[in-house]
């Protein structure tokens, strides 16, 4: 995949690079949300880090294989595979 070092976009919602995405993000009415040491008001994962946390605790590391919808492929699955990489301490979440 890789479009994280290619990714292009106008900046906006506090965004340093248009490579950047969520890990928590505010709650919006109606939606489910966790205190959080953070913030003072709650909140709730971004969906990225829903993926690579139920694939990482279902599956462990590394992985055989990551997959879904091309219309997924960024942002959803490079934010996926960076964070799993980083929280494993490994350049190869799946392989």
């Amino acid at each position: 995949e890789g479009a994280l070092a290619t990714a292009a976009g106008a900046l906006g919602d506090g965004k340093k690079s248009a490579a950047d995405f969520a890990l928590w993000k505010a709650s919006k009415p109606g939606e489910p949300e966790w205190t959080c040491s953070w913030s003072s008001s709650g909140g709730r994962p971004g969906w990225h880090i829903e993926g690579s946390a139920m694939a990482s605790t279902e599956l462990g590391c590394p992985i055989d294989m990551h997959s879904g919808g091309v219309d997924l492929k960024f942002p959803h699955h490079d934010n996926e595979i960076a964070q799993a990489e980083a929280y494993h301490d490994t350049h190869e979440w799946v392989r």
